[in-house]
């Protein structure tokens, strides 16, 4: 299955948006990693709730600056900032990871418990995991379709 046309694999390899992705999505992966960690030893022990709630607000901000550049990235190569035909489904799981992200303020503008605001960010957290399966799985694609192209 083709995943760009010849084009769209052209415009990615040149965009500056595919290097500035190559960047934030191990930077925010690290983060989640760290984030998770810090989470899941917060609701078991009840102790580092500060560094976890700081670990949370960065993984937020992260996965907003990568979206915000995913858009760039995908006008270049599809032409539409947003739910592009050929990235329907990467689109798709990134906002549904957006909207569990960001319910964690509107948990916390409703004064959730801070168990309750931690257990929602590994709901997110999963629906994180997802969207990056889905990437990476486009990624390889990419690269198959590239070594396919030039061999």
């Amino acid at each position: 299955m083709t995943r760009y046309t010849p084009e769209q694999l052209r415009r990615r390899d040149a965009s500056r948006w595919t290097t500035v992705q190559a960047i934030l999505a191990p930077v925010q992966f690290l983060v989640f990693l760290v984030s998770f960690a810090l989470v899941v030893r917060t609701l078991l022990t009840g102790e580092g709730y500060e560094l976890a709630t700081a670990s949370v607000l960065l993984k937020i901000a992260l996965l907003w600056a990568i979206t915000i550049t995913g858009m760039f990235w995908e006008h270049e190569i599809y032409g539409h900032y947003f739910m592009a035909r050929e990235f329907f489904w990467e689109d798709l799981g990134n906002a549904v990871a957006m909207i569990t992200h960001n319910l964690y303020f509107v948990a916390q503008a409703l004064h959730w418990p801070e168990h309750a605001l931690l257990q929602l960010m590994l709901i997110a957290y999963v629906t994180y995991l997802i969207n990056c399966a889905q990437f990476v799985r486009r990624g390889i694609a990419a690269a198959r379709q590239r070594r396919g192209a030039t061999t």
